[in-house]
C-alpha cells in the first residue's frame, strides 16, 4: 500500500491529477464485449499523457520520486489506453492503464508488465500521474531502459467502473492480459510491435498479480504472449498463514495494520457476503462510514484522518473472529488468493524480493511462497534487501530497490 507519500506525509495516496499532460485522444472502433470474452483486450481508446524527450529528463523525473536512474538510455512516451475486459463475475467492463514506450528506432520490443502496489483512491492509479511520480516510476524505469512497459490500473481503479476488488489474483489476471493485448493492438499506431516475451514484475498487491499473469501465460492464456521471467516484489502470497496472523499480533505497523484489516474486510464481503451490516463487524463510530471510505473516490489523507489508529478502535469481537477463523466463503476466497505460489509450478526463471523487517507484507509471505515453489521442484533467486527507508518506510523502499535489480536482470535475459 502507498502509505507514506509525497514529502514526509503520512497519507495512503498521492492523488492529485497533474492538469495540462492530456495531448490527445485517440480512439479505435471495437465490437461489444461478451461474456465469453471473444473482444476482450481490444482497445476502446488511447490517450498521450507525458513525453519525455531525452533520457536526461527521465532521470530527473525518477530522482524526483527517489527511484533509481541507472538504467536510463532513452526517452519516453507514455499513454493510457482503456480497454476491453471482465469484471470479477466474468462480465464485460472496461479498464484502464499506463502504456510507456521508449524513444528510439528499435521498433521490436520485449515487454514489461508491471503490477502496482496497493492504492485506495482510482486517482493514484498508474495511468493517472501522481504528483510525487511513484506510480509511474517503475513503468518509466523499464521504458528508458528499452522496453515496452505496460501497468494495469485493475478492475476500478484509473478510469474503471466500480469498486476495486481488492486482491482478487483472478481479476488481476484478466486487467494484465487484456492491457498486454490492447497495447499489442495500440503499439503499432507508434511504428513499434510487441515481441512475444513477457516479463511479468510487481510489488505488494502487484506481487501477487505478477505471479497470476505468469500462471496464466504459461497455462496457455493467451495465444501470443508468453512468460520470459517473473520478478515479484515484497507480496502478501498467504494471506491466511502470514498476513492476517501478523496483523492479529501487532508485528506490523499500527496504523497500516487498520487500514489493511478495514479495506480486507469490506472488499472481501463485496465478493463473500459473510456479512451484512457494518455494524456487525466494525465499531459503532466506524460502521456507518467505513464502506464508502473504500470505495475508490476517498483521497489517503481523508482515510486516514477517518480511521482510528488501533485494531480494537476499529472491530468488533465478530470482526477478529472473522480475522481468526474466516467462515466458509471467506475461506475460499483466501485459497484463491494464497494460491499464486502453490498452485503451479513455474517454467521461467523467478526471482523473488523482500526487505528485513517489512512493515507492511509480513516477511513469512516471502519465505512461504519460496518454500512452496521449491515443493515444486523450483529454485527461486531470492534477493533479500538489509536496509531501505523511504519516508519512514521499509516496504516501499523495496519497491525502489526491487525495480532496480529487476530492469537489471531483465535487461540480462
Amino acid at each position: 500500500m502507498k502509505i507514506y507519500s509525497g514529502r514526509g506525509a503520512r497519507r495512503v495516496t498521492a492523488g492529485l491529477l497533474l492538469a495540462g499532460l492530456v495531448a490527445g485522444t485517440l480512439g479505435t472502433a471495437a465490437g461489444p464485449a461478451t461474456a465469453s470474452g471473444d473482444a476482450r483486450g481490444r482497445l476502446v481508446s488511447a490517450t498521450a499523457m507525458r513525453t519525455y524527450h531525452s533520457a536526461d529528463e527521465v532521470a530527473a523525473e525518477l530522482r524526483g520520486a527517489e527511484f533509481d536512474a541507472g538504467a536510463v538510455r532513452y526517452g519516453v512516451d507514455t499513454y493510457r489506453l482503456v480497454y476491453r475486459t471482465v469484471d470479477v463475475a466474468g462480465r464485460p467492463t472496461t479498464a484502464s492503464g499506463l502504456v510507456a514506450l521508449p524513444r528510439n528506432h528499435v521498433r521490436e520490443l520485449r515487454t514489461v508488465s508491471y503490477a502496482h502496489g496497493t492504492t485506495t483512491y482510482r486517482g493514484d492509479a498508474p495511468s493517472a500521474p501522481a504528483e510525487d511520480g511513484w506510480a509511474q516510476a517503475p513503468a518509466l524505469t523499464y521504458a528508458a531502459a528499452g522496453f515496452a512497459a505496460v501497468s494495469p490500473d485493475y478492475l476500478g481503479m484509473g478510469t474503471g467502473p466500480g469498486p476495486h476488488p481488492w486482491m482478487h489474483i483472478p481479476s488481476e489476471t484478466t486487467a494484465s492480459l487484456d492491457l498486454l493485448r490492447a497495447a499489442r493492438e495500440f503499439v503499432p499506431t507508434k511504428g513499434k510491435a510487441l515481441k512475444r516475451q513477457v516479463l511479468a514484475a510487481g510489488f505488494s498487491q502487484g506481487a501477487s498479480a505478477a505471479l497470476g499473469l505468469g500462471r496464466e501465460l504459461e497455462a496457455g492464456g493467451d495465444p501470443w504472449f508468453r512468460l520470459a521471467a517473473v520478478a515479484p516484489i515484497s507480496g502478501a502470497y498467504d494471506f491466511r498463514g502470514a498476513e492476517i496472523p501478523a496483523l492479529l499480533n501487532k508485528e506490523l505497523e499500527p496504523k497500516l495494520s487498520v487500514l489493511y484489516t478495514a479495506l480486507f474486510l469490506v472488499t472481501f464481503n463485496r465478493r463473500a457476503h459473510f456479512y451484512t451490516d457494518p455494524a456487525e463487524v466494525f465499531q459503532d463510530g466506524y460502521a456507518h462510514k467505513i464502506e464508502a471510505l473504500f470505495d475508490g473516490s476517498v483521497p489517503g489523507q481523508v482515510l486516514f484522518r477517518e480511521t482510528p489508529e488501533s485494531l480494537k478502535d476499529l472491530l468488533k469481537p465478530r470482526g477478529f473472529e472473522l480475522l481468526r477463523n474466516p467462515p466458509a466463503s471467506l475461506a475460499a476466497e483466501l485459497r484463491v488468493t494464497d494460491a499464486v505460489c502453490t498452485d503451479w509450478t513455474p517454467k521461467a526463471p523467478v526471482r523473488l524480493f523482500e526487505i528485513v523487517k517489512d512493515e507492511q507484507a509480513a516477511n513469512a509471505n516471502t519465505a512461504r511462497c519460496a518454500a512452496s515453489l521449491r515443493g515444486h521442484g523450483v529454485d527461486p533467486h531470492l534477493t533479500t534487501f538489509t536496509e531501505g527507508d523511504y519516508n519512514g518506510s521499509a516496504h516501499l523502499s523495496s519497491n525502489i530497490q526491487g525495480t532496480a535489480a529487476t530492469v537489471r536482470w531483465f535487461a540480462e535475459l
